[in-house]
């Protein structure tokens, strides 16, 4: 029998995430306690507008990583900082490529596109995306407490549209032999195998600094997207966890997501079936309910066949502190599947 803990024993990168209300906060939470106990370096980052971390350790956190104990890190995206960040970023890259007039009209855009669809996603993307890639030596274990599914599946179908987004971009931009010879490394040919290389290594002398500028922006900016995407698809060390309890429209959904999931080639490691009523009562109300749980239980086990699956108990209290959370996680960590 595998438990939950030898399930992600060895995995550094793990999104835990199901639809809103079935307890994948608290899930996340207890992994990432469960990791720092056991001595890995944890960095649990909650990526849901509607933060729950604060309210699961029950003490502030914010957007800057707070340490709650050793081992343990813990921090909040939030999405409208994360927006203003993102286009300061494009609006200090492109001061070099704009004049005054065509600056001027830049920053009116940019200011209009703060409440645009996809703002907050393209800049969420790029956070994750970072943090993933430079967060490696100093954290054994990124858990990503992730928005519920709809969110997180867009989220994560991003680095690969944006990566093939930049290469039609670099491609649009490809003006002349010289240009071309300095976006060599992007052909097909040596596109994803060469993503860790130099960017300035083909530059030519004969192109304007600015437009080499942008050549490398671009490149990095793709190489970035390609590593992210790499990382996601590795199945070895990387994994997501999907919470549900045993109800009709939970199921459904995560059902949904795993074959999106798996479309996309991003490894699954668990299902964890959360507050699972005890087998046990004499009560008619609870005696009607727990006869729904077992076949939907039933349908769970179905449906889910070709997956370690995990039956969490119903607590007899919130959790919500660091003690419970320990407590908690000691008890999932423990379930065999």
């Amino acid at each position: 029998m595998t438990t939950l803990a030898q399930c992600i024993q060895h995995k550094q990168l793990l999104f835990v995430g199901g639809k809103g209300g079935v307890g994948k906060t608290t899930v996340a939470s207890a992994l990432a306690v469960g990791a720092a106990q056991a001595g890995r370096r944890a960095l649990l980052i909650s990526t849901d507008p509607a933060h729950s971390l604060a309210d699961a350790f029950d003490r502030p956190i914010g957007a800057k990583p707070v340490t709650l104990q050793n081992n343990l890190t813990v921090l909040e995206l939030d999405p409208d900082r994360e927006v203003d960040a993102y286009l300061s970023r494009v609006l200090e890259q492109m001061r070099q490529y704009a004049g005054p007039d065509q600056l001027r009209e830049l920053e009116r855009h940019l200011n209009l596109s703060r409440q645009s669809p996809g703002a907050q996603e393209a800049a969420l993307l790029e956070r994750i995306c970072t943090l993933i890639d430079t967060s490696y030596n100093e954290f054994d274990l990124l858990i990503f407490d992730t928005a519920p599914t709809g969110h997180t599946l867009r989220l994560l179908s991003l680095p690969e549209l944006m990566a093939a987004w930049t290469d039609g971009l670099l491609r649009h931009n490809q003006r002349s032999e010289k240009l071309g010879q300095a976006l060599k490394h992007l052909t097909p040919k040596r596109d994803i195998p060469s993503v860790l290389s130099d960017p300035t290594q083909d530059a030519q002398p004969d192109i304007p600094e600015k437009q080499q500028a942008l050549i490398r922006t671009l490149v990095a900016r793709q190489q970035l997207f390609r590593r992210t995407l790499r990382h996601l698809q590795d199945t070895q060390h990387t994994g997501f966890v999907f919470v549900l309890t045993p109800e009709r429209l939970p199921i459904q959904e995560t059902e949904r997501a795993i074959k999106a999931l798996t479309e996309a080639r991003v490894p699954i490691s668990a299902v964890v079936v959360n507050r699972v009523m005890p087998s046990h009562t004499q009560d008619a109300f609870w005696s009607e309910r727990l006869a729904g749980q077992q076949l939907r239980l039933q349908n769970i086990h179905q449906r889910f066949s070709d997956l370690p699956l995990f039956l969490m108990p119903l607590q007899k209290t919130d959790v919500v502190g660091l003690e419970a959370l320990e407590n908690f996680a000691e008890e999932l960590l423990a379930i065999s599947a």
